[in-house]
């Protein structure tokens, strides 16, 4: 994992220190520390909880560690203050988009032999 610079940025333009921050968090300074030096996971939960405090969109300060996380209103349930997050792995992510890569390629072989077919009417 790596230090969370945007995160870091952010916590320093407002002059707060890790000590303030992990008690915003409640949880103690060595800890707060590790996780932003990247030793340590940051949960969603605690992303959000930062981006609240810092008072900047989680967009401005977000960094995944090994995952990718995708941020969007549901408007779904009618209630567009609703946000979700959903945190894929990297692996997962990379296997669909071969998966998608190999459909898209089966159709275009499938649309060439549909094409030679009608020729050959």
């Amino acid at each position: 994992m790596a230090k969370k610079n945007k995160h870091f940025e952010a916590r320093n333009m407002r002059e707060y220190s890790q000590e303030c921050m992990a008690a915003h968090l409640k949880m103690d300074t060595s800890s707060y520390s590790r996780k932003e030096n990247g030793m340590i996971k940051i949960s969603g939960r605690e992303w959000g909880i930062l981006a609240e405090y810092l008072n900047v969109p989680l967009e401005d300060i977000y960094e995944p560690d090994e995952s990718l996380i995708f941020i969007f209103n549901d408007n779904s349930t009618g209630n567009g203050n609703i946000v979700s997050n959903y945190t894929i792995p990297q692996s997962i992510w990379e296997s669909q988009r071969k998966y998608i890569e190999k459909l898209e390629e089966e159709n275009l072989l499938l649309k060439e032999e549909i094409n030679r077919m009608k020729s050959t009417k």
